[in-house]
């Protein structure tokens, strides 16, 4: 069977499979009672279809409307006369702009529209908003503003009710068949005994057919309940918004029209709307037109579209249309139709459901045939056989509803459903220990995971980061928060004070900013909040700081540079650069340095000892280190140039702790107990990553601590010999991350997981088997690009990831096992009666039960079963481990021969046995048969399901 299975279903990835392949093995499922139910938790691939087909117009659509644009700018002179009417309704809520007119004007990138009504300003006027203050939080003003210009929310498929899982139920082919049967029954029946008593067979196996399709649609309808919940979850995406007058996080589906959204690095475009202000923003576009060349804004081409994200850059914008009104709303409505990837477990159900259910069609029909020919060597011996009596017709009906109903328990549908009801009970269970999953196939791909690439801030330390040490004008010190900050401020001068809050509070991603309660709270990452917080520790105001210059230029940090840079107009005159990052990398940018009497001298050997000493030393501390530095600039500079990147003085040193999360050192042990290899990734300087990384359990005696340019320096020869030994990779880049998951993956055939938070983690994310995004310090680009979310940003919750993954792998294993045994001893046991003594001891409605418990209770009883700690004591699966293993073929086939004997057994000696006599002994000795085949079924999930899966199974692992 595996042979089959890798020939024909093998090929379908975690994620991100080719239509062909998808294609592929849905052709090869031949042998389906019911597509509607079997095929229900695979991709829509016509939708997606679509969905590729609307990108590729929106593509056309946009090239087409920026070189319109772009020509229209030529021809535009003065104002141009408007010749749009405000729209009745629009006016009477107080508005001068209605919705479609917004719409063609960001979508269409429309310069002339935009100019004629009076550019950002004039749209902000006409919306009745502030681009400074946001909308008025009046819940009167917001409803109207909601009933004129629609919610950001886009059109979903309807959740499906009760009665719909019941009509699909119905659809299942042999249901039908049997059906039909019973009414063929029901009125021979009735013709030749009369009421009640011609009935009771055709009723009982009526009866049967309801029973089960109501039993599998409340057990159906139940599993869509809890992916509603989990696509809830899914869709709880939080922005920073300013509405009256305060910056507070806000739901994008709370957004409209007029609102002033602030946007950075990795943040997804909520909807359309106007670039207000910023710098150096690069727009992605390529989830909307496919185009992979990224678009800068700026107050010449202000135009966002919503699902667009954010590469590089920040900026405010004002939002202008929202929901089905865009084309991402419209986009995505059609996408949420196409579905999830299947996942490789279920497809590999799929090709097992296919098999057997070939093998029983086989059996069925030569079942038939063979009761059938016995039927007619009777009545041929008896001389009867030209004389046909509706008895025989009856019989030979019987004969037909057994070949039938050993199709309906040779196919097991329930395979496949039961991967996504064990995968669905997985996803509701993790959500609880904070994991929220994306992909179906990351439950079972986790479980599988050999090696995790881990970030360090945020994932293994607690990202709550404070500035507890400092060389400033040379001077190394500690920051202490309790005593005041006139002592620490003594013995540096008032000038490098002034030069360090200035630096702190311009070159920052973060702000200070006053809540709703008027206290001051610090906004932005952490290492900016710390910076701030330090800032604000030394008497500084951030207000005043911001204002007193006049900002020219902004360089956002980024993974790859390692560092941030403004350019400031200083209020007296003259233009002034700050630079803050890695300390080598700052430290190397300078040429001079503010020594301890506050004069800038020339950085010389000693000095430059002294600083990296300083570095190493706060480094081995486990402390995060940032070099600030800044240098005069000529006046001449141009917005358009780009910041200097040496000539610096360097202003000084922090360090900042991150202490390592609770817990964490435990996680790790646990992992290398389950053979899990963990690997920290991290940015930070090598000696401060070798020390959290010990401090973790993360780098062993024989592990080897590398940094990013070193690695990039390898041949693939010495790669091959190096990375099975890489524990720690410091001053590392996207790439460098990405690299290493691709050679993990391809050249070892380790089963990856990588984490991240940022934007520039998302191709590693994406390369990755499982892809773990911070749901608290993740941006909505890293988040989109994984396949778990988690929510707490710990460490621990990850191992609880792969153990609950491994619980996936082993419940559908015990499901597996069970079902393929009950489906081999029906199948014999027919079969090898209906051939040695011309009748079969299980009849339609009895094998009509079977199957509804297997598919149904059986299902729901061993597909969820929770996770043990025994779990996490054993070898992962890896790649390409064979699913149904050798301890498996011998639990089925002996529990199969165990079963078979009893029955048969029963069936030969059952009459002297129980001294069985008189007209009814057959009925009751078949009654006896059928209690005996179901309490083996019992007695097979009790002894070898729970004892052999969880014991044997395991050791086989």
């Amino acid at each position: 069977m595996e042979s089959y299975l890798d020939e024909n279903f093998s090929g379908v990835q975690p994620k991100n499979s080719p239509v062909e392949v998808l294609q592929r093995w849905r052709n090869l499922c031949s042998v389906v009672k019911n597509p509607k139910r079997r095929f229900r938790f695979t991709a829509n691939l016509s939708k997606r279809g679509e969905a590729a087909a609307m990108r590729r117009t929106n593509q056309e659509k946009l090239r087409v409307a920026v070189l319109v644009s772009k020509a229209a700018l030529q021809f535009i002179q003065g104002v141009p006369v408007s010749d749009y009417v405000v729209p009745e309704e629009v006016k009477a809520a107080g508005f001068q702009i209605c919705a479609d007119e917004l719409g063609s004007i960001v979508e269409g990138h429309d310069v002339k529209k935009l100019k004629i009504h009076g550019g950002v300003d004039g749209i902000a006027q006409k919306l009745s908003t502030s681009t400074t203050n946001g909308l008025p939080a009046d819940n009167k003003l917001l409803n109207h503003r909601q009933e004129i210009y629609g919610i950001n929310k886009f059109t979903e498929t309807q959740a499906r009710g009760f009665l719909v899982f019941v009509w699909e139920a119905l659809h299942d082919m042999t249901l039908i068949i049997l059906a039909v049967c019973a009414l063929v029954s029901l009125i021979v029946g009735i013709a030749m005994e009369g009421w009640p008593a011609g009935a009771h067979d055709g009723l009982g196996i009526v009866a049967s057919i309801l029973l089960v399709v109501f039993v599998t649609a409340t057990s159906d309808y139940r599993q869509s309940l809890q992916f509603r919940d989990l696509d809830k979850e899914k869709k709880k995406i939080s922005i920073q918004v300013t509405r009256n007058g305060y910056r507070q996080k806000m739901s994008i589906y709370d957004l409209l029209p007029g609102d002033i959204v602030h946007l950075s690095i990795g943040d997804q475009v909520p909807a359309d709307g106007l670039f207000v202000s910023g710098f150096c923003v690069s727009i992605d576009e390529s989830s909307l037109t496919g185009e992979s060349e990224p678009v800068m804004i700026s107050a010449e081409n202000p135009f966002l579209l919503s699902g667009t994200k954010v590469q590089d850059g920040s900026c405010k914008m004002m939002i202008t249309t929202v929901g089905m009104k865009t084309q991402w709303g419209k986009l995505m409505a059609t996408l949420s139709e196409g579905g999830d990837d299947e996942t490789p477990l279920q497809v590999k159900l799929n090709g097992v459901a296919t098999f057997i259910g070939k093998i029983g069609l086989v059996f069925a029909v030569v079942t038939f045939a063979v009761l059938v020919q016995g039927l007619f060597s009777r009545k041929l011996g008896e001389g009867t056989h030209w004389s046909w009596s509706g008895d025989d017709a009856l019989e030979m009906l019987e004969f037909f509803a057994i070949a039938v109903t050993i199709v309906v328990v040779a196919v097991p549908e329930g395979l496949p459903l039961a991967v996504t009801l064990s995968l669905a009970f997985a996803m509701k269970k993790m959500m609880n220990d904070k994991a929220l999953v994306r992909h179906l196939a990351a439950c079972e791909t986790m479980g599988s995971a050999t090696c995790i690439c881990s970030d360090k801030t945020g994932t293994l330390t607690t990202n709550h980061m404070t500035v507890v040490k400092s060389c400033i004008c040379m001077n190394v010190k500690d920051v202490d928060r309790q005593s005041d900050a006139s002592s620490f401020c003594s013995e540096i001068p008032d000038s490098t004070v002034k030069l360090l809050l200035q630096s702190i509070f311009n070159n920052s991603g973060g702000e200070v900013v006053i809540n709703k309660e008027g206290k001051l709270e610090i906004l932005g990452s952490p290492t900016d909040a710390a910076l701030l917080e330090f800032g604000l520790f030394l008497g500084g105001d951030f207000q005043g700081e911001r204002q007193a210059p006049k900002l020219i230029k902004v360089e956002p940090f980024n993974s790859t540079k390692k560092r941030m840079g403004v350019v400031l107009e200083l209020p007296g005159g003259g233009l002034r650069a700050h630079t803050k990052g890695a300390s080598e990398i700052i430290l190397a940018a300078c040429d001079k340095v503010i020594d301890s009497n506050g004069e800038v001298v020339p950085l010389d050997e000693a000095s430059i000892d002294h600083l990296k000493a300083t570095i190493n030393q706060f480094a081995s501390e486990a402390l995060r280190t940032l070099c600030l530095a800044y240098m005069e600039l000529e006046n001449g500079f141009s917005p358009n140039d780009p910041i200097p990147l040496s000539g610096y003085t360097c202003i000084g040193i922090v360090g900042i702790k991150d202490p390592v999360r609770p817990g964490v050192k435990e996680s790790v042990a646990i992992c290398r107990s389950a053979g899990i290899t963990v690997r920290m990734v991290t940015g930070d300087n090598i000696n401060t990553a070798k020390a959290i990384a010990r401090e973790c359990g993360i780098l062993t005696d024989e592990g080897i601590a590398i940094e990013g340019p070193d690695f990039r320096e390898k041949s693939e020869e010495e790669l091959v010999k190096l990375i099975p030994k890489i524990q720690v990779m410091a001053r590392s880049s996207p790439l460098d991350k990405h690299t290493l998951v691709k050679h993990l993956r391809t050249t070892f055939g380790e089963v990856v997981a990588v984490t991240g938070d940022g934007t520039n983690d998302a191709p590693a994310l994406h390369e990755a088997d499982i892809g773990l995004a911070m749901g608290i310090a993740g941006t909505e680009v890293a988040k989109e690009s994984a396949d778990v979310i988690i929510l707490d940003d710990n460490f621990s919750t990850i191992v609880t990831v792969a153990k609950w993954g491994r619980s996936v792998y082993i419940n559908i294993q015990k499901f597996v096992q069970f079902q393929l045994t009950v489906n081999v001893v029906a199948l014999i046991v027919n079969f090898s009666s209906a051939c040695l003594t011309g009748n079969a001891p299980l009849t339609a409605v009895q094998l009509l039960w079977v199957n509804m418990i297997m598919d149904t209770l059986g299902a729901l009883a061993l597909a969820t079963e929770p996770p043990t700690d025994e779990l996490m004591k054993r070898v992962p699966v890896g790649r390409g481990g064979n699913f149904i293993s050798n301890v498996m073929w011998r639990n089925i086939l002996g529990q199969s021969l165990y079963q078979f004997l009893v029955i048969w057994y029963l069936q030969v000696e059952g009459k002297a046995i129980f001294q069985l006599n008189g007209p009814d002994s057959d009925l009751i000795l078949n009654t006896i048969i059928f209690n005996s085949f179901v309490f083996c079924q019992v007695l097979l999930k009790v002894l070898f399901v729970n004892f052999v899966s969880s014991t044997y199974v395991i050791n086989e692992w």
